[in-house]
């Protein structure tokens, strides 16, 4: 691990590095925000995962969630959305896909194959890092993230859930097999496979029977422009009846889908961990 930057922030520190990873074949920067009880003991860490176009930078630049952070005791870690400079065909120029967009799952078809494996990094990698690194409680571990990072939180919680104590998603893409952001990725990351698709869909994994244990929090804009195309928070919630799966869906009035509106419920989110990770 090599450090990038560190700065002083409400009493703790916010730095980003980088790691050399295995599974994406090359250099991997994330952020992580330190509180101040960390000097004292191991404390509880949340996992962010954002969106499409984003870096490790944005969430924790933009949604001000190290105040909240350290009124709880977490450490906040923010990987990267996908591997940079794959020097692949096709792999930058197209937003929605490649690099900022690498959909928190392992590709299986060449030549993405090589390089967008981000499960592994997240689930297994990242976490190895941080444990080594940084004073935190690897066995209170919390996921959340923001739209094509809030499919990641909610699927990674379903196919790992030994891995993480709560769990919650701010915009996600709820079912990625039936919207065009997921279709685009999942054809070109995994093939032209059902099966496999369905691993990587929130609503698919329930349906085949994978459970989380414990409440899912999910925040919803009703003005988000992608709401009835790519997020479709409805499906959701049928999922997650039709499962048994425990889930708070919230609805807002107004807001989008921006940092804005992360912003306006992060704290929720960041006490919804706390909670579940006993703090």
């Amino acid at each position: 691990m090599e450090t990038v930057s560190q700065q002083r922030c409400f009493g703790g520190v916010q730095g980003f590095y980088t790691m050399a990873s295995q599974a994406c074949d090359g250099l991997m920067k994330f952020g992580v925000f330190v509180p101040p009880q960390a000097a004292h003991r191991r404390v509880p860490v949340v996992y962010f995962l954002a969106g499409l176009t984003c870096t490790p930078e944005t969430f924790l630049i933009k949604a001000g969630a190290q105040r909240m952070a350290v009124k709880l005791g977490l450490m906040l870690v923010a990987p990267d959305t996908s591997p940079r400079d794959t020097g692949l065909d096709g792999a930058t120029g197209d937003w929605e896909f490649g690099e900022g967009a690498g959909f928190y799952l392992d590709a299986t078809q060449a030549p993405w194959s090589r390089h967008f494996n981000m499960e592994r990094h997240v689930v297994e990698e990242l976490p190895a890092v941080i444990a080594e690194n940084f004073n935190a409680d690897s066995a209170r571990a919390g996921i959340l993230g923001h739209s094509m990072g809030g499919h990641g939180a909610l699927t990674l919680a379903l196919r790992h859930p030994d891995r993480y104590r709560s769990a919650s998603a701010l915009a996600p893409i709820v079912a990625p097999t039936q919207v065009p952001w997921g279709q685009k990725a999942l054809l070109r990351y995994l093939g032209d496979d059902p099966a496999a698709w369905a691993g990587h869909d929130a609503c698919a994994l329930l349906a085949a029977g994978r459970r989380f244990d414990g409440e899912w929090l999910v925040d919803q804009g009703q003005a988000d422009p992608f709401l009835d195309k790519q997020l479709q928070p409805w499906r959701l919630r049928a999922a997650c009846a039709a499962a048994g799966q425990p889930l708070t869906l919230r609805l807002h009035a107004g807001y989008d889908h921006s940092y804005w509106f992360v912003q306006s419920f992060i704290a929720d989110h960041l006490r919804h961990h706390a909670r579940a990770l006993g703090v």
